[in-house]
């Protein structure tokens, strides 16, 4: 399966949806408390249509799959994933601009976002590397990243420029197929405790 077919994933705790303009609503409210974090990329609440569209057409060009993250016992968009930096010839490709609301931060939801992508990008995509990039300075995402149990690459020093014109080093991680039935029955092991 191509990494940028649409596509709805759902376990007990979340359903990622393909990302609509019917997210925004659920969306922009679920951005409150997230305006400090200069170190991600995550809109404001008026921004929401504008970076759904954003990335709906990047979807269009065949560069990313975008999700809605939906927290099942509620209803409700929390925040917003994606498959990125998609290479299907070679097939790899980069877990990546995910933002969550502050009210499921250390919840089942990342966890259960993750386990949906990566047993997709790996068990029906068939993919030979998931990645996943960070500022170097959000060391909640790192911290994140590593319990997943992805192994670090390393650090892309001023990989990126930033809005405000400050250089970005990049932290670089993956998972490979050898790694990944470990890292399932880890994110499986954390899920059976919360239910």
């Amino acid at each position: 399966m191509d990494f940028a077919a649409p596509v709805t994933l759902e376990n007990d705790f979340v359903r990622l949806e393909p990302l609509a303009l019917a997210h925004a609503e659920d969306l922009a409210l679920a951005t409150a408390g997230l305006e400090d974090r200069w170190y991600t990329s995550v809109p404001s609440a008026e921004g929401v249509p504008a970076e759904i569209a954003r990335r709906r057409a990047l979807h269009d060009a065949g560069a990313m799959n975008p999700f809605a993250i939906v927290r099942l016992d509620t209803g409700r968009a929390v925040g917003m994933t994606t498959f990125c930096d998609i290479d299907q010839a070679n097939r790899t490709v980069e877990i990546g601009y995910t933002w969550l609301s502050p009210e499921v931060h250390g919840t089942a939801v990342n966890p259960s976002a993750k386990r949906l992508l990566l047993g997709h990008a790996f068990e029906q995509c068939d993919a030979i590397r998931v990645q996943f990039c960070t500022h170097f300075h959000n060391r909640q995402s790192r911290t994140a990243i590593e319990r997943l149990g992805a192994k670090l690459d390393g650090i892309l020093r001023n990989d990126r420029i930033g809005p405000d014109g400050a250089f970005r080093d990049t932290v670089v991680y993956s998972i490979l197929p050898h790694e990944w039935p470990a890292v399932r029955n880890g994110l499986d092991a954390r899920l059976d405790k919360r239910r």
